[in-house]
């Protein structure tokens, strides 16, 4: 019997990020900090909404670019919130959460052998888009000591003559580092000067603590190199309705549709009508929740200063990225004796690329009373792991 797979599927490996999720599920009394999902849920008016549009009986195709009416919004959202000027019709294109929209990017752009530069530790999902779209993807480490930002020499040092995309994953996921006006200008340049594109991944865009995000195709001469992926799970607690969206240039965001339109056909309906309503009338939602998190984000910076555990602040998302290379052991070995001796769950930093061993991800979209009984926990576990080294 022939092999019913292909080489290209079997080379991809399935997310580390599940791993510990899936033992953790066969446990009793654990607490996982792992998954990125918020522990709000979406707001009412916006469920509301949604329960509307199925009453009145909205339960047809939408347009393969979204209702046109979400398109509008999405362009008011992002001139009110990121100073971007999007046409609704011919630039902005709704897709199945930013997932599919980085998927469809990729395939649109991508001719086989061309590079994309991913920027790493970062989302799981960029590397295997490549591949699949028939891309070459060439990692660039992102550095503790420079916050895990992107440096333009990081950039020139990776450029070949095949590098079409570079990958811009901020705020990022799993560190929790942004990048501010002056760090996107400085990249802005070589992006231009060696004409190049971007795929700027904004999920987390309204989950900053201190200055407001700012969006790389905001920068001048950007635009027309930029597809802005956003959506709505982060910033309004909207995961399972998965809805996302591209904005970008006229030529490609028409290619993308064209790839959506056979393979999906449009995204959820319901999700759309209730999407209209979140752009509306969710800012107070949403401060409210980036108040929640910040809290929360302090607390945690708080606790590991006191049990001694290295980490930069973050400025974004809702993960901490703490450091645990004093102990000698892999971010794996790690996180697995975590789990079995003291029932947390958190996620090795390699799933996120090889330069993410010797760190941690940990999510703080978790309610403040689950916080402190992890932290509890993993205080007891470092306190164990330092007794064992003295002791060696």
């Amino acid at each position: 019997m022939r092999e019913p797979l292909s080489q290209k599927i079997q080379t991809i490996k399935p997310s580390g990020i599940r791993k510990f999720f899936d033992i953790a599920a066969e446990m009793e009394e654990v607490i996982s900090l792992g998954v990125g999902e918020p522990d709000f849920d979406t707001p009412w008016h916006i469920r509301d909404e949604g329960i509307y549009s199925l009453e009145k009986g909205r339960t047809f195709y939408t347009s393969n670019s979204g209702l046109k009416e979400l398109r509008e919004e999405i362009c008011r959202y992002l001139k009110r919130r990121c100073h971007l000027d999007y046409d609704p019709i011919r630039e902005t294109l709704v897709t199945v959460g930013g997932s599919e929209a980085i998927d469809i990017a990729m395939r649109a752009m991508l001719d086989p052998g061309d590079e994309v530069l991913v920027p790493e530790p970062s989302y799981v999902s960029y590397n295997p888009c490549v591949i699949l779209a028939d891309g070459v993807p060439v990692t660039i480490e992102l550095k503790e000591e420079n916050e895990f930002r992107l440096t333009p020499e990081q950039i020139l040092e990776k450029l070949t003559d095949r590098t079409k995309i570079l990958v811009l994953p901020y705020p990022n996921n799993p560190t929790g580092a942004v990048m501010r006006r002056e760090d996107l200008e400085a990249v802005a340049k070589v992006v231009i000067e060696h004409d190049l594109y971007v795929l700027s991944d904004e999920i987390y865009s309204e989950l900053t603590y201190g200055e407001s995000h700012v969006s790389i195709a905001s920068i001048p001469g950007m635009k027309e190199r930029t597809i802005t992926i956003n959506g709505f799970s982060k910033a309004f607690a909207m995961t399972g309705w998965r809805l996302g969206y591209a904005c970008g240039p006229e030529v490609i965001v028409k290619q993308m549709t064209k790839i959506h339109q056979f393979a999906i056909m449009c995204a959820p309906t319901t999700s759309q009508y209730a999407a209209v309503e979140a752009l509306r009338h969710g800012d107070e939602d949403v401060q409210m929740m980036r108040e929640a998190y910040n809290q929360r984000r302090r607390y945690l910076m708080h606790a590991f200063q006191e049990m001694g555990l290295k980490c930069f602040e973050p400025f974004g998302a809702f993960y901490v990225f703490p450091c645990i290379k004093e102990f000698g052991m892999t971010s794996e070995a790690f996180a697995m004796r975590l789990l079995e001796e003291e029932h947390v769950a958190v996620v090795p930093g390699t799933a996120f690329g090889d330069c993410g061993e010797g760190f941690l991800r940990i999510s703080y979209a978790y309610s403040i009373d689950n916080l402190r009984e992890a932290m509890g926990r993993i205080r007891r576990f470092i306190e164990k792991l330092r007794a064992e080294r003295q002791r060696a």
